[in-house]
């Protein structure tokens, strides 16, 4: 009687033992069906796509004008140099240039050379202060190597957070999961913020510039690459908040809802 007894007891626990195993298993696999079901609608992977489209625009605006030399027009007075020609500058990040105007083919009402795309001769050279560490001279006036340099590095960093913001979206699209959009999102703010900074350390290089020396008056004023690089920043900032709310749940509390119900 005992050893049946004995039996019977080993057999309720197998017995246990192996519902619990297969209620385990079941919760394990339905967790997996849970993770695997989790992925974004068609309409929320729309939104990343157009947000995705308007983050783009910023960097091509933001390539656009930090790979020409037109950020900032120097010129001198028309008639400086003689009543035929009259000498302006131009450069940007990397390079610039000096043109040789025809004052015939200048508005009669405007009393500084240029604008810069009228016909003349120009003469572009490349910035040492990548390789050499010089200082370029224009029209007497002399740079401001480190202002320049911060400005230059702080536009690679920008470039380098869009990257990165980019590659973020790419996966979060191929897996079709929103996890890739909050650190999508900061790269792009980042970069954003970036090319802003970028924008004002320049801004301050050229003030620094214009008073090195005062022996020839210039007229200076941003040029449309600043326009294309400051709009860029605009847009990768929004773009980035865009990636914030896709990030967001729909409805965030009606994660809790479910739950009070299970409690009543």
């Amino acid at each position: 009687m005992w050893s049946n007894f004995f039996v019977q007891q080993d057999d309720d626990r197998i017995g246990v033992a192996g519902a619990g195993q297969a209620g385990g298993l079941g919760g394990m696999k339905g967790f997996r069906g849970q993770r695997r079901t989790n992925k974004m609608s068609d309409s929320q992977e729309g939104k990343i796509k157009l947000a995705f489209f308007v983050s783009i625009v910023g960097v091509t605006l933001t390539v656009l004008g930090m790979g020409t030399e037109f950020w900032v027009e120097l010129a001198q007075p028309k008639y400086f140099i003689g009543n035929q020609t009259c000498q302006m500058a131009h450069y940007g990040l990397w390079k610039g240039c000096i043109r040789t105007l025809w004052v015939s083919d200048i508005d009669p009402e405007r009393t500084s050379c240029g604008p810069a795309d009228l016909p003349g001769e120009s003469n572009c050279t490349y910035f040492k202060f990548f390789t050499s560490g010089e200082n370029a001279v224009i029209f007497k006036k002399t740079t401001n190597r480190n202002l320049n340099l911060a400005a230059a590095i702080l536009a690679l960093l920008s470039l380098t957070m869009m990257v990165m913001g980019s590659i973020c979206i790419v996966m979060s699209l191929s897996k079709g999961v929103a996890f890739f959009l909050k650190p999508a999102s900061f790269c792009f703010i980042l970069s954003g913020v970036l090319v802003l900074l970028s924008v004002l350390v320049f801004h301050q290089s050229v003030l620094a510039l214009l008073s090195s020396d005062h022996s020839i008056p210039l007229h200076h004023e941003l040029s449309w690459s600043v326009a294309c690089v400051g709009s860029a920043g605009a847009i990768l900032i929004f773009g980035g908040f865009l990636f914030i709310l896709l990030s967001l749940p729909f409805s965030p509390w009606q994660k809790c809802w479910p739950h009070k119900n299970s409690t009543t």
